[in-house]
């Protein structure tokens, strides 16, 4: 399987396409500023450098869907990664992750990889996505899952 040619936007107003990381393995995740989640930034960022090297891409794509915790602006979320969390990972302008406006991504993603029970929909931020270098959704994992509990899984991804 490869990945879907859909476009997205960087924070900073860059389009992209998401099969711009072909061959990547890739760790998507919705984010959030002010969850309690939100310390989960610095686990995604130690990920992402421990693996980049090898071929491992972290996506935050901010959504304020869920109690309205991302409020703020590109500018105000990049700022706020930058400096509280120190992040380096690409990160995307908001969109929907549920809903009648779910970003192309989202519905691509939740069809590949239900949820508990079969059900599609995202229920909170933090929810992640494992995607191998063939464009494969392999992994699906709560918010409650710290990223420092997905090693084993990106290494298998990385073998595949």
């Amino acid at each position: 399987m490869h990945l879907p040619d859909i476009d997205l936007t960087d924070l900073h107003g860059a389009h992209l396409r998401l099969h711009d990381f072909a061959g990547k393995v890739l760790l998507i995740v919705n984010v959030a500023s002010r969850c309690g989640f939100t310390p989960q930034y610095a686990g995604l960022e130690t990920l992402y450098r421990r693996y980049a090297s090898r071929g491992v891409v972290v996506l935050g794509f901010p959504c304020n869907q869920f109690g309205g915790q991302e409020p703020g602006s590109e500018d105000e979320i990049d700022r706020f990664c930058r400096t509280t969390y120190d992040v380096t990972f690409p990160m995307f302008a908001k969109l929907d992750v549920k809903g009648r406006g779910i970003h192309p991504l989202y519905r691509h993603l939740t069809n590949a990889a239900p949820g508990i029970f079969g059900t599609k929909r995202i229920k909170w931020n933090f929810t992640k996505f494992l995607v191998d270098r063939h464009g494969t959704v392999c992994g699906r994992y709560a918010p409650s899952v710290r990223p420092e509990a997905l090693d084993r899984d990106i290494e298998a991804a990385l073998g595949r």
